[in-house]
Parts: C-alpha cells; sequence; structure tokens
C-alpha cells in the first residue's frame, strides 16, 4: 500500500463494502508540542448482561459497515446505563472525500444511520457523532474540529447478549488512559482491515507513542506496520491497558506512515458535555486482565 492512495473515500456509486480510509494525514502534521491531556479517570459500569469474553461475537475490533458501505473497525464498548453502544471513528460516517478532515465543516451521514456489526443478528444505529454535534453547536476550537473524531453505534438490545468489552489479544480495557503519552511509550492497537483477508495474525499491532499534540486532543503512533483503510476507529491501548484513543489518521509527515489516534478522553469529555449525554457515558473496561503481549514478528499487515 502507498503512503496515501487517490482518494478513495470519495463515495463511488453502487460501490459497496470498500474498507473506509484512515483519514488523510497531513491535518495530524500539525506541530508536536508534547502536551499531555490531564482529565480524571472514567468507571465502567455493571455489566449489562454481556456473554462470556470467550463466548461473544461482539467485541472491540469487529469490523463495521455504516450504511452497508465503509467499512471500520469497532474500538471499545460504552454504556450510558441504559444502552450500550460500540465506538467507531465520526469520519466513518463522512461522505466526503478523504481531505475534509475538519470534523466542524465534513459533511456526515445523520444519526439514525444503519450500521452493519460483525457478529450481531442486527445492525446498530449511528447514535453520536463529534463531527455532527460539533456542526450543530458552532464548535470554533481547532483541535477540537481537528481531531475529535469518535462516535457510537447503539447496539440492537437483542444484541447485547452477544457481546463483550474485552480487547481481543491483550485484555483490558483498564478504564481511560487520563493522561495521554509521552514520546517512546509502549502502545498497543488491533486493526481489523478487511483488506488483511481475515487473517487473526495481522490484527494486534504493538509500537510506541511519538508525542501528544492538539492541546491533548490527539497522539502520533509508529507501530510495525502502521494502520490502513477499514482500520479507522480501532481502539488503542496505553502502556497499563487503559483505552488511549481512536485510530483516526495516516500520517504523510511529520513522519511517513504513522497514525493519528484521536484521545479518547477528550472525546468522552465532549460528549458527556455538548454531546449530551450529561456525564453518563462511560467505558466499558475488559473482563480479563490487561497482558501487554507483543507480535514478534511483523507479518506485513
Amino acid at each position: 500500500m502507498t503512503a496515501v492512495p487517490p482518494d478513495p473515500d470519495r463515495p463511488v456509486p453502487h460501490a459497496s463494502r470498500r474498507p473506509r480510509l484512515v483519514r488523510a494525514g497531513f491535518a495530524a502534521a500539525a506541530a508536536l508540542a508534547l502536551t499531555v491531556a490531564a482529565a480524571g479517570a472514567a468507571s465502567a459500569q455493571d455489566d449489562p448482561g454481556f456473554a462470556a469474553p470467550e463466548e461473544a461475537t461482539i467485541t472491540p475490533g469487529v469490523m463495521t459497515y455504516t450504511n452497508g458501505d465503509a467499512q471500520c473497525t469497532a474500538n471499545f464498548v460504552f454504556t450510558d446505563g441504559t444502552d450500550v453502544f460500540l465506538g467507531q471513528a465520526a469520519h466513518c460516517a463522512g461522505t466526503g472525500s478523504s481531505t475534509e478532515v475538519n470534523g466542524c465543516e465534513a459533511p456526515s451521514l445523520p444519526l439514525g444511520t444503519p450500521v452493519e456489526i460483525e457478529g450481531a443478528d442486527n445492525p446498530g444505529t449511528l447514535a453520536y457523532s463529534s463531527w455532527l454535534t460539533m456542526q450543530e453547536k458552532g464548535e470554533k476550537d481547532p483541535n477540537a474540529c481537528q481531531y475529535n473524531d469518535f462516535a457510537l453505534v447503539k447496539l440492537d438490545p437483542a444484541d447485547v447478549g452477544k457481546a463483550n468489552p474485552t480487547m481481543p489479544f491483550y485484555g483490558g480495557p483498564t478504564g481511560v488512559d487520563p493522561d495521554g503519552t509521552a514520546a517512546g511509550e509502549m502502545l498497543f492497537g488491533y486493526g481489523n482491515s478487511s483488506l488483511r483477508g481475515g487473517i487473526a495474525a495481522l490484527r494486534p499491532k504493538t509500537g510506541a507513542s511519538v508525542g501528544t499534540s492538539g492541546e491533548g486532543w490527539t497522539h502520533t503512533v509508529a507501530t510495525a506496520g502502521p494502520g490502513i483503510p477499514g482500520d479507522s476507529g480501532s481502539g488503542y491501548l496505553s502502556k497499563d491497558g487503559s483505552a488511549l484513543g481512536v485510530l483516526s489518521t495516516l500520517n504523510l509527515a511529520p513522519a511517513a506512515g504513522t497514525n493519528g489516534v484521536s484521545d479518547l478522553r477528550s472525546a468522552l469529555d465532549y460528549a458527556n458535555g455538548p454531546g449530551g449525554y450529561d456525564g453518563s457515558l462511560e467505558l466499558v473496561d475488559g473482563q480479563k486482565p490487561f497482558n501487554p503481549n507483543v507480535v514478534p514478528v511483523d507479518l506485513g499487515g
């Protein structure tokens, strides 16, 4: 794969089940000032009837297809005390080109759009989009506009019993990362692009932070084999297994082949404020301990 293919995110008439490109990364080439986002940790709410980790068919890392078209990867499981959601990137519902990366301006499908979920019997629905919220609220913060790339897909109640919040391969998450990353810290991701042909060994990604920027809104990460189209929205864990963020961009600069990861703490704070969840939206912790498995061989994913 070349670093940036020619505009594959532009809607293609009559095309379906195409991998959603990780957003054009020159937008993530902003100065990498090593600032750290300060925020408190979120606690998980009670288990709303999940399947056991070994039996679940809906977990972080499953493939999603928004409106039957753009393929992305789910990141983590969330609840507001009533409904259960899978997280994905807001740009997975984008209708513009790969260069339209400003969430305060980029066009998007509306809330209520159906989202097919791997392992579910029923489609989910797009229940929250940071892009739509920022546009509705007239957001002016340039860092939020550029890096707040987070959406929620509501599970059909009939499918909640097939779900589990545990991250495959690594276990966790162990809460929300409260303070971002510093350059050199180890990170762990799990992407599930359909371009990998279902090869499970290519999904885990071990790498390191290149730093935090955008006043804490984004992290640049380097892994052995970067995230590729279809990995958009996938979750990243910090060195202690806490949920760090959401894969958002494939970067051209300052380091080609790195990825931009939207900060989950910042995205949740926004959803619980302007997004209207009023503090009720929380990450659900994994039900297996975090195990920082290190992928021993780069298999070219």
